[in-house]
């Protein structure tokens, strides 16, 4: 089967978040559209993973891209069904993460309001995995001034993998767009498709 991406976003997150605008107009610009899935996941970690599951199996084996607690997410099915992960700014045991946010969440992008719940967090620490020791299968991309998640974390976690580092930053990942030829490359997509492509312009 081709290749194929299955963006993941984060916490309180969408798909009309910068990054998966970003891709998905590249890949319809590169005539790829129908090989990417960007879902809009349920906030509840079981009900989401159902909705990535299915996403999997529509897409064959697609490169999984995640970021944030889609990172998370990303490396639990990535594990489970030996797919390669492309992680950004990912975060590690999320579960660990969540006293006092408990309560009511408003989504950044729907506007849509729900409870955090302690059953949230304990769907959360089901996903739970040992630390990849894959560096063909994990790439890495973290931010050192990510104001969200201390990146030195997912470092520590993902040091078996293909670490790329870069400082300065933020946790939304500055220069997404000009990054986005080594994604297509790691999803298996041909340089021929996009080196005429002006990835600053996204």
């Amino acid at each position: 089967m081709s290749a194929s991406i299955l963006y993941i976003h984060g916490f309180n997150s969408a798909p009309a978040s910068h990054k998966a605008c970003q891709l998905i107009a590249v890949m319809q610009r590169l005539g790829l559209a129908d090989r990417l899935q960007v879902p809009a996941l349920h906030h509840h970690p079981r009900q989401a993973i159902a909705q990535l599951e299915s996403a999997i199996e529509a897409l064959g084996r697609p490169l999984l891209v995640g970021s944030s607690l889609g990172g998370y997410y990303a490396t639990h099915l990535a594990e489970r069904h030996g797919l390669k992960a492309l992680l950004i700014n990912p975060a590690v045991n999320p579960h660990q993460l969540f006293d006092g946010y408990l309560g009511p969440q408003q989504n950044l992008y729907t506007g849509e309001t729900w409870e955090l719940t302690h059953d949230h967090v304990r769907a959360l620490a089901e996903l739970e995995v040992a630390a990849p020791q894959d560096a063909q299968r994990f790439q890495v991309w973290l931010q050192t001034a990510d104001e969200t998640l201390d990146y030195r974390r997912a470092e520590q976690f993902y040091r078996a993998c293909a670490l790329r580092i870069q400082a300065g930053g933020d946790h939304g990942f500055i220069g997404f767009a000009e990054r986005l030829p080594a994604l297509l490359s790691f999803a298996g997509i041909s340089a021929q498709q996009y080196q005429d492509l002006d990835f600053s312009v996204f």
